[in-house]
């Protein structure tokens, strides 16, 4: 299933790929496997391979490189940037346009390809203007580097700045049942500037999967976020359990249901669930297939309303990085 991304971009796959896991960000990963999911999401006619050049420093933009050697045209590439990395986490961002003009040109390398179909700004630098972080990506492609921006996590007052500089196809924000904070002001935005929505975490991390059941489940950076921590790990674990049970009335597993429903939200949206193996690949695809009647949908918000969730999606100082 294919959607056109904004009211002028292109078709990309309903389902994407979001290949972030794939280094080391949530455990071990195998690069074989990695780069034969990869493989098997384009051979499948999903197209869209979501990164950043800073996953594991440049590490993921070169595993996907290797993958589409030779079939460079089957992949939709969208690539983030404008986030500086530590040893210690992600330190800060950087949106000046000399940073830019020399991460992109990084990136192509890594990738081994002359173009990147939509490149996205990740965060918003509070120390340069809007403007000239967007003018800065604009001059890409009047140079036919990029092909499309986008912008991620970003305020509505950003959005209308950086539409007046350079048209912007699309914004990536977190969305799922349990994040739903955009709905008051940023999806109405976009909606009204023509420009499309990339959901990314829309199984929140893998915990609206069903899959993880006790905290020592989790082996890697999420035992910090604020929704795996503590009394916010069991009251959240109980709405999965209704999630599970809804899934199973219509026959689906728990993450094919919160996919679905993502989807469901609107045809301008798309959406990028991650994972490292085929297996959960296919399975994620398949949701696209999911149709959700207006009485279902109407069932899951009951069961699960907004602002359900029990703590913050990131910690504070990652917190304080968003709507900006």
């Amino acid at each position: 299933m294919k959607r056109q991304l904004g009211t002028n971009g292109p078709l990309v796959s309903a389902v994407g790929l979001g290949c972030m896991g794939m280094s080391g960000v949530y455990g071990q990963s195998n690069e074989a496997d990695a780069i034969a999911t990869i493989k098997r999401a384009l051979e499948l006619g999903h197209n869209f391979l979501d990164t950043a050049d800073f996953y594991h420093a440049g590490h993921n933009e070169m595993l996907i490189g290797e993958a589409i050697s030779g079939i460079r045209k089957q992949a939709f590439l969208s690539v983030k940037t404008g986030m500086m990395m530590s040893p210690s986490g992600y330190s800060r961002v950087n949106g000046r346009p000399d940073y830019i003009h020399n991460a992109v040109m990084n990136s192509l390398q890594r990738l081994k390809t002359d173009y990147i179909d939509l490149y996205t700004l990740a965060r918003v630098d509070p120390t340069v203007p809007i403007e000239e972080s967007v003018g800065a990506m604009a001059d890409l492609v009047a140079k036919g580097i990029v092909r499309h921006l986008g912008l991620s996590e970003v305020s509505a007052t950003t959005i209308r700045k950086a539409a007046r500089i350079h048209p912007i196809t699309a914004v990536q924000t977190e969305y799922s049942l349990w994040t739903r904070d955009i709905e008051a002001e940023t999806l109405p935005t976009i909606r009204e500037l023509g420009i499309g929505l990339v959901a990314y975490s829309p199984l929140s991390r893998g915990f609206l999967s069903g899959t993880i059941k006790k905290p020592e489940d989790i082996e890697d950076h999420r035992r910090f976020m604020p929704r795996f921590q503590g009394e916010n790990f069991y009251k959240n674990l109980e709405l999965v359990d209704r999630i599970k049970i809804l899934a199973n009335k219509k026959g689906c597993t728990p993450s094919q249901l919160a996919i679905a429903w993502v989807l469901a939200q609107g045809n301008d949206i798309i959406t990028i669930p991650g994972t490292k193996r085929i297996k959960y690949l296919e399975e994620n695809i398949a949701a696209a297939n999911i149709q959700l009647t207006w009485e279902e949908l109407q069932s899951i918000n009951a069961i699960i309303p907004p602002n359900m969730v029990a703590g913050e999606r990131y910690p504070e100082k990652f917190m304080s990085m968003l709507n900006k």
